[in-house]
């Protein structure tokens, strides 16, 4: 049992005596103890003492919180994003590369020389044209003088060739037709669409006179278009062991007509060659 407390009836100066000590004793004992707190959330009955900190314990804290800082964690590492994955350049591309000035602008036939002299495969490799143009949907076609090496292989709509395409075989690169076909073209069009053979006014495909435009995609017509979303386009020209003048009048046929006056730069690369700017 706790103490017993005389409490004497009757006599207010003494009662409120009483009354002070024990506020005393309270705030003594508050001091000593801490101060006493029901947690939030906590269960009836439950308590938690707020103890006081003396200043030797704050030293303490301070000096443990400079270690913690100063020591690495893991959370405190920072981690280097991924390299981008770039293709592994040779050695005789780089041998290659040091002998073109990228600073300067070359005329045609010195640039087609040092494409053929620094040339360090043992095949015969395609000669690529790139131009940065000032616009997009630049698009157009052209006939080439010497062929680009590559045999385009040209087919007229008959109904040996309906039969082929209703059997799946498209040996073929370009597909000419007469309008009198094009209503039976038409369910193929999921066919040949995809693969950009479907015969279109637009590209010239649908003549009245297929075989005169036959004839023009088989002695070296081309189309060419600016990328869907970049103002670049990408010419084959020819190959390495074409004639230097056969490459620079393919080449200059090719920028008329895409038009000077819309091309911002040009380059000129071999299969495996750096670029050369001209």
């Amino acid at each position: 049992m706790g103490k017993i407390r005389t409490k004497l009836i009757g006599l207010e100066e003494v009662e409120e005596k009483q009354k002070k000590e024990a506020r005393v004793r309270r705030e003594e004992k508050k001091k000593r103890e801490g101060i006493k707190v029901r947690p939030t959330g906590g269960k009836g009955g439950e308590r938690m003492k707020q103890v006081a900190v003396d200043e030797e314990a704050l030293v303490k804290m301070e000096k443990a919180k400079e270690i913690l800082e100063e020591a690495p964690t893991e959370a405190k590492k920072v981690v280097p994003p991924s390299p981008k994955f770039r293709r592994a350049r040779g050695k005789n591309y780089h041998e290659a590369k040091k002998k073109i000035d990228k600073n300067k602008k070359y005329d045609l036939k010195t640039a087609i020389g040092l494409l053929k002299k620094i040339k360090f495969t043992n095949f015969d490799e395609t000669v690529e044209l790139h131009i940065n143009t000032k616009e997009k949907n630049i698009k157009g076609e052209v006939n080439l003088p010497h062929l680009i090496g590559k045999e385009i292989k040209v087919a007229i709509v008959d109904e040996k060739i309906l039969s082929q395409i209703e059997k799946g075989s498209l040996d073929f690169d370009v597909l000419i037709t007469h309008p009198s076909f094009m209503p039976r073209l038409v369910p193929f069009a999921k066919i040949l669409g995809p693969k950009g053979l479907m015969p279109n006014p637009k590209t010239g495909t649908i003549s009245d006179k297929p075989e005169e435009v036959a004839k023009k995609f088989k002695t070296g017509l081309v189309r060419f278009k600016t990328e869907a979303k970049f103002p670049i386009i990408h010419q084959v020209v020819g190959k390495l062991s074409f004639k230097d003048e056969a490459l620079v009048e393919n080449i200059l046929i090719f920028l008329k007509a895409v038009g000077t006056s819309k091309i911002a730069s040009a380059y000129l690369k071999s299969t495996m060659s750096p670029a050369i700017k001209i």
